[in-house]
């Protein structure tokens, strides 16, 4: 590794690519993984104890201090608290069909700027977290890790939250596991004392695929809202009831998808909707639907946008249910607003993708991330990396170690610029 002129350091990225390859293919053995089909590890499972050990041995040997929060975030540290240092990092966990990449390759990234900040001799002060819970595959709230750290939840939410698998509660798991959930307050430290934050991304989109892109900079990530709707109406005979005479939830819950499509359109501006989830009751090829059960999610970096067409879709899915004799329930999971990041960090971002010989692309984040919560309290800002076909969530989840080494020296040389 040389150093250039202007203070920025060229690193070895052929070595770096395979270092991190080596990571990714190891967190994506049968250790770290229940299913031989795709990544599945959620917060408190054996597999995911495996993947925090095993970040946690690789930073040991770089002389870092390493703890986990009161509910299983980890953090890893070259300064004492209470001393400045810059932030990276992201989640281990995955998707309930995930692929190698998502949320890992941020931390093996963090990883490696520590192991080249060390090997250059560039005594930076740094700490890699690893938020608990990311992707919400345990539990079915997604930056859970982050939304404790920010003190975006309640302890009723803690003591309710039930894990998807086996109904018992977060409380629980999290005491099983040797944490301590009593002391939820006290995760706000993770953000203590850093003057900054990077994390490093997969795009999951197909952006920087689609224009040759090999690093995006992230300006901003959408907000978003997420509720459920449930129609009822009547199951009827579907023989033997007039059209006229129906009270069908899932003729309602069609009209509202196709309208959450329309609102999502005319707002503009990168808002999107979607129903996800779209169930009918009883769910038979001869019986009227009595039930419908849907669910909405509307994202957009403009918060006036995807609060807007939420509103909108609500006022129009209760006019609906009015006139086909039905009833409603709309009920709201979460809100999270939409997150500008700092300029001048992602300025310094820039500056350093030039300098190592790309250009880099600024983009808006569609997708949710840690970085949100994060950033109300630091200068935050996220590097995206392109992933094959924009394909994510997935088992054929694909990405180049090689943009991902690229990635680390721009991170590097930023940080080195920020401390």
């Amino acid at each position: 590794m040389t150093t250039s002129t202007h203070e920025h350091y060229a690193i070895d990225q052929p070595s770096s690519a395979r270092r991190i390859m080596g990571h990714i293919e190891a967190l994506a053995g049968p250790d770290h993984t229940s299913s031989v089909a795709a990544i599945r590890r959620y917060a408190y499972t054996s597999e995911y104890r495996r993947t925090i050990d095993y970040f946690a041995a690789a930073f040991r040997e770089l002389g870092y201090d390493v703890w986990e929060d009161p509910l299983g975030t980890f953090v890893a540290r070259n300064r004492p608290a209470g001393t400045p240092a810059f932030g990276l990092g992201s989640h281990c966990d995955s998707n309930r069909n995930g692929g190698k990449y998502d949320g890992t390759l941020g931390v093996v990234v963090a990883l490696e700027v520590c192991t080249l900040a060390a090997e250059l001799g560039l005594d930076l002060p740094l700490q890699v977290v690893s938020f608990l819970e990311e992707e919400g595959s345990g539990f079915g709230l997604m930056l859970l890790g982050s939304r404790i750290v920010a003190g975006d939840v309640t302890e009723r939410e803690l003591r309710e939250v039930t894990a998807i698998d086996d109904g018992e509660s977060l409380w629980t798991h999290a005491e099983r596991a040797g944490h301590q959930p009593e002391r939820w307050r006290e995760c706000a430290r993770v953000l203590d004392d850093l003057s900054g934050w990077l994390e490093l991304h997969i795009e999951q989109g197909r952006v920087l695929q689609d224009t040759g892109g090999r690093i995006g900079l992230v300006e901003a990530i959408a907000g978003y809202v997420h509720a459920d709707l449930t129609f009822t109406g009547r199951a009827d005979h579907a023989g033997a009831t007039p059209m006229g005479w129906r009270a069908d939830a899932g003729l309602a819950a069609a009209e509202t998808a196709l309208e959450a499509e329309r609102l999502a359109q005319r707002a503009g501006e990168g808002t999107v909707a979607t129903v996800g989830r779209l169930e009918l009751d009883p769910g038979l090829i001869n019986v009227v639907p009595g039930r419908a059960w849907m669910t909405l999610d509307c994202r957009s970096p403009h918060q006036e946008s995807f609060e807007g067409v939420a509103r909108d879709l609500e006022r129009y899915a209760r006019r609906r249910a009015e006139l086909r004799s039905l009833d409603l329930a709309w009920e709201e999971r979460v809100t999270v607003p939409a997150t500008q990041l700092d300029a001048q960090l992602v300025d310094r971002l820039d500056h350093s993708a030039c300098a190592s010989g790309t250009s880099p692309l600024r983009m808006i984040s569609g997708a949710a991330h840690d970085t949100m919560y994060v950033a109300p309290r630091i200068p935050s800002a996220m590097v995206f990396v392109p992933c094959e076909d924009g394909i994510s969530h997935s088992p054929q989840e694909s990405a180049d170690p090689r943009d991902a080494a690229l990635g680390a020296e721009i991170m590097l040389n930023a940080i080195v610029a920020s401390t």
